[in-house]
């Protein structure tokens, strides 16, 4: 990466360079490795895209604390859990890098899914009383842009117009909450299922879809870098409940999100619960 004439990229610019260099990355890992072994093909795909972006930051922005879903002590950072060591250093920190280097592990080993994706997001203490995100990428490499480049979401895209008819709310492929699928129901909408986390959530973003919900687990890596652009494009993100969606905390576990057009989330809540 060439900085630019200030000595540094802004950090909205690196996040989204960052989310294409580890998605070439990952890309021709898949091309290289080839599906005949799934489960060395994932391995092999999160260490390729972690150790890529811990290097990268390092580098240029070295001062910063990073919190990621390959780290060793990541899922057991929490208060109270005698595994979990030494305070980590990103609970003092002003800024905190929070990544996924591989969002959708599963599609990524099958070929011919192009529904996963990379997260980068930043966080920064000093942005409001519960710190915020303010830059945020999330790169789906199998996915091309208008310009025939691998697609990367930021924090700048375009609004997109609503669509008439049900609501179209992305579910999991995989492992969907039973009550989004009596929510789904009880609303008239019509589930569309898909890969990671990331997509999903850009999906609300690009029009494909006018919500996400989920419940039954995350993480913080999970939803930092999609909420960080479903932000950006003026969409409603919150907990199922309502409450707003925190991040850097001593407890990474983000177990449940709502990503919604902004003219369907009063509906949305109130329908949540009453099908929790």
């Amino acid at each position: 990466m060439t900085e630019d004439g200030t000595g540094r990229l802004d950090d909205q610019a690196f996040a989204q360079w960052l989310a294409g260099a580890a998605g070439r990355a990952l890309t021709a890992l898949r091309a290289e490795q080839g599906f005949a072994d799934p489960a060395a093909l994932k391995d092999a795909g999160d260490k390729v895209s972690h150790d890529l972006m811990s290097t990268a930051l390092a580098r240029w922005r070295p001062a910063d604390a990073v919190l990621s879903e390959e780290q060793a002590d990541s899922r057991r950072a929490w208060a109270g859990d005698p595994a979990a060591g030494a305070r980590p250093a990103r609970l003092e920190a002003d800024r905190v890098w929070i990544i996924d280097p591989l969002d959708g592990t599963r599609e990524f080993s099958e070929s011919g899914r192009d529904d996963w994706a990379v997260h980068v997001a930043l966080w920064q203490r000093s942005a409001g009383p519960d710190g915020a995100l303010v830059a945020g990428a999330v790169g789906m490499p199998a996915r091309t842009a208008p310009d025939g480049t691998p697609l990367v979401l930021g924090t700048a895209e375009p609004a997109v117009a609503a669509v008439a008819g049900p609501l179209r709310i992305a579910v999991s492929r995989s492992r969907p909450p039973a009550f989004v699928g009596e929510l789904v129901e009880g609303i008239g909408a019509r589930a569309v299922p898909m890969g990671s986390a990331g997509v999903k959530v850009c999906a609300v973003v690009t029009g494909e879809v006018d919500a996400y919900v989920h419940a039954g687990g995350q993480y913080e890596w999970d939803s930092a870098a999609p909420v960080a652009v479903a932000l950006g494009a003026g969409m409603h993100t919150s907990r199922i409940d309502g409450s707003p969606l925190r991040y850097n905390r001593d407890d990474p576990r983000l177990p449940d999100l709502l990503v919604c057009r902004p003219e369907h989330a009063e509906s949305l809540l109130a329908a949540i619960d009453r099908h929790l």
